[in-house]
């Protein structure tokens, strides 16, 4: 049994979303920074967007806690990958504390996050229309499962000395220490739109404003030494650290043996980034890097052409349709993808990705890579996806099974493979249907998945821009 250096650590919950656990998980993550301590920060769930404010507030790098995408396995690891060299780590929750993936349980919630990493958690709660009734709250969060341990509550939208009075006489009797205290403000300006908030890349000067304002709210009214207590107070963790390149390694087939050092240059692979690409896992550039590739980024909104000797394209999700304008003006990039991936080159594009491809999107032209069009719509389709590749293709092999996630309110037309292309996934649930396109080496797909849960993904995708 691996025993890894303990992280002092917690978890930032609540018992609903819109509570303020963002404001306080994001405030706290600020604060400590600003002490001078190395703050690692997380977030349990799919979303990408949080994890750029944490960025901002930590100066590290965001990092995703999914138990569905990844396996539970992988949380503990992936956990101590991100934390390495840090003096606290901060876990920002998802929803409600115990709410998961819809009929799996306690799969990806934010408790069952917090008890594979062996987490207190502090419950942010939103007491603007309760004073008494608290009590009986926290104490049904409290004592619902007795291996999450609640270790504090920070009281959050309180509206006078009065109020807060009342608030901590209720929560003596629950036997939680009252943490910290918010009291009702104008919100911190982080505008939100179709997909949540508006990411980092697209505002970060007045991002840094909405962070150093979490900032001061924490500290003025949260107890910022208990909290540090408290995160010294988790358990020790009885893994060892994820490493790329030691999952690559351990993804490579019996017998087959790794490229030596004379094989050629490390093949080229542009991934897409700027303010329509924002969303992507940290841990694909990491593989891709473990798998020999050399990583480049490039900005479809700036760049016109394509990174000096590229084989191979990632195009990760974002907001294509806000900047379709400007992504259609680029002609010279849109020609420069169509013909690295009509002439054969590794593309994997997801979501926002698979919307640049397609001929046209609200209109605009886009790539034309795929013979569809792509539109909004006022429809979210949301949620955990079970899939099978329904053939060979540069991320998976026929057959093999990968979960994902779906976001976005476009629709493509069709809605999978079309004349050259074949469909891409077999869904599972919600019903079964095929989904996304491949052709040629492309696999454009609406599906998010996390690499770290099938690192031989990475390694598939370079040896085929290695040899195409």
């Amino acid at each position: 049994m691996v025993t890894s250096p303990s992280v002092p650590r917690l978890v930032v919950a609540a018992p609903a979303s819109g509570s303020g656990k963002t404001t306080v998980a994001t405030g706290l993550m600020a604060a400590l920074a600003r002490r001078g301590l190395s703050v690692s920060p997380h977030k349990v769930g799919p979303d990408y967007i949080d994890p750029g404010y944490h960025a901002l507030a930590t100066g590290r790098t965001g990092r995703n806690l999914d138990a569905y995408l990844c396996g539970p396995e992988l949380i503990g690891p992936l956990f101590l990958h991100g934390a390495r060299g840090c003096d606290i780590a901060v876990v920002e929750g998802v929803m409600g504390l115990y709410d998961g993936a819809a009929g799996q349980g306690e799969l990806a919630s934010t408790a069952q996050v917090a008890k594979l990493l062996r987490a207190p958690v502090v419950l942010v709660v939103d007491a603007s229309s309760q004073s008494r009734s608290v009590a009986a709250l926290v104490h049904g969060f409290a004592s619902w499962d007795p291996e999450v341990r609640v270790g504090g509550v920070v009281l959050n939208k309180v509206a006078s000395d009065r109020h807060e009075a009342l608030l901590r006489e209720a929560l003596e009797a629950a036997g939680v220490p009252v943490l910290g205290v918010l009291r009702r403000v104008p919100q911190v300006d982080v505008p939100s739109r179709h997909l949540g908030l508006v990411p980092v890349a697209e505002r970060r000067a007045a991002a840094l404003e909405a962070v150093a304002a979490m900032a001061a709210q924490v500290e003025a009214g949260c107890d910022l030494p208990a909290l540090v207590a408290l995160a010294r107070g988790a358990g020790t963790l009885s893994c060892a650290a994820w490493d790329a390149a030691e999952a690559v390694a351990a993804a490579r087939p019996p017998g087959d043996a790794a490229p030596s050092p004379g094989a050629g240059p490390a093949p080229r692979v542009a991934v897409a980034g700027g303010a329509a690409y924002t969303f992507s896992y940290a841990e694909h550039t990491e593989l891709l890097t473990a798998a020999g590739a050399e990583v480049v980024p490039f900005d479809p909104l700036r760049d016109e052409r394509l990174p000096e000797g590229t084989r191979g394209l990632v195009i990760g999700g974002g907001f294509p349709e806000v900047y379709a304008a400007e992504l259609s003006a680029n002609e010279p990039l849109r020609g420069a993808v169509a013909d690295l991936a009509l002439g054969g080159a590794p593309v994997a594009a997801e979501c926002a990705g698979l919307l640049y491809l397609c001929r046209e999107l609200d209109g605009r032209p886009m790539c034309a890579v795929l013979d569809a069009t792509a539109r909004m719509t006022e429809r979210l389709t949301l949620g955990y996806r079970d899939v099978v590749a329904v053939g060979d293709s540069v991320l998976a092999a026929a057959g093999e099974r990968r979960r994902g996630h779906e976001f976005h309110r476009t629709v493509v037309e069709p809605g999978s493979g079309t004349g050259a292309a074949a469909p891409a996934w077999g869904v599972r649930a919600p019903g079964r249907r095929v989904e996304g396109f491949v052709q040629q080496n492309v696999h454009a797909s609406y599906l998010h998945t996390h690499w770290a849960a099938a690192p031989g993904v990475a390694r598939r995708f370079v040896e085929r821009c290695r040899t195409s």
